[in-house]
């Protein structure tokens, strides 16, 4: 049975040696972790990370030291975000989502595994920096997975360019990456969803004899939907309607809502095909012309 000493302790704790990462508040205090030099990181980072594994998650001093190793690795980020410099997002924007992996990476880092920092880091880095194109870069909602095969499929028609001297067809490519047809055609189409064209480009930029270029996008596929008119024709008749007699409105209802013909309207109220014919022209001109007003 393991001894205790007056103090509470154990004797396997008292015999215990002495961890050798200083405490927290033997460690550098760096003002500014961000100008620290990248040679100095590496080694501090090693000692920060040795020491933020023993610290209590939530204290002053984890908050400290992980603060410091977030800061003091920040160019470790930028040297990552700098091979995506050519993508039309904002540097900063690129640099604070690698944060977030470098973050990701400082919380999760194993000392046991004896790999360096560095190495450990970028791919959690490079991963959240190709989240962020995936998630935010596409101007239309894509499946991830299509996304993807997006991806596959460019490095599949570049090859297949090179080896046939000529653009692949949908059969050849299917052939290649072990895929069906139907779902190269689906990638195909998911690929335009990727950038979104303003609809004033013009819709041929070729510049042909006579014109400087052809008419914008708005002008060729925009079409006036009639439907539009009809709403508001409805809402006038909503109006109007109520202001007519009661047989009109009844050989209206009889006429467009039941589509009876004349003859058959005219039985059921007794009177003459002619009369109806007449009654009914002389509704729908008085509607027409009320319409027509408040138009």
């Amino acid at each position: 049975m393991t001894g205790t000493s007056a103090t509470g302790s154990t004797t396997a704790e008292r015999t215990r040696p002495q961890s050798a990462v200083p405490e927290a508040d033997e460690l550098p205090r760096i003002e500014d972790a961000s100008s620290v030099d990248p040679r100095d990181a590496r080694a501090l980072t090693k000692v920060f990370l040795d020491r933020l594994s023993v610290l209590e998650e939530g204290t002053h001093d984890y908050q400290y030291v992980r603060n410091t190793l977030i800061e003091m690795n920040l160019s470790l980020v930028r040297f990552v975000a700098g091979r995506f410099r050519a993508r039309s997002e904002q540097m900063e924007d690129i640099v604070q989502v690698g944060t977030i992996g470098l973050i990701k990476a400082i919380d999760r880092f194993d000392l046991t595994r004896e790999v360096e920092f560095t190495t450990f880091a970028i791919p959690y880095v490079t991963g959240e920096i190709k989240r962020y194109f995936r998630d935010t870069g596409w101007a239309v909602h894509v499946p991830r997975r299509l996304q993807e095969l997006r991806v596959e499929l460019a490095k599949a028609t570049d090859e297949l360019s090179s080896r046939l001297g000529r653009s692949p067809n949908v059969r050849e490519l299917a052939a290649l990456m072990n895929l069906s047809e139907e779902e190269i055609i689906e990638a195909q189409i998911a690929s335009n969803g990727y950038r979104a064209n303003s609809l004033d480009m013009p819709a041929d930029d070729t510049p042909r004899r006579g014109r400087p270029g052809s008419r914008p996008w708005s002008e060729r596929i925009g079409t006036t939907d009639e439907n539009l008119e009809k709403v508001e024709n409805i809402h006038v008749l909503e109006r109007l309607l109520p202001k007519l007699e009661p047989r009109e409105r009844r050989i209206l209802r009889m006429r467009f809502g039941q589509e009876m013909t004349q003859s058959q309207i005219g039985a059921e109220l007794g009177i003459s095909q002619m009369h109806v014919s007449r009654l009914l022209s002389r509704t729908l001109a008085r509607l027409r012309a009320h319409m027509l007003a408040e138009s």
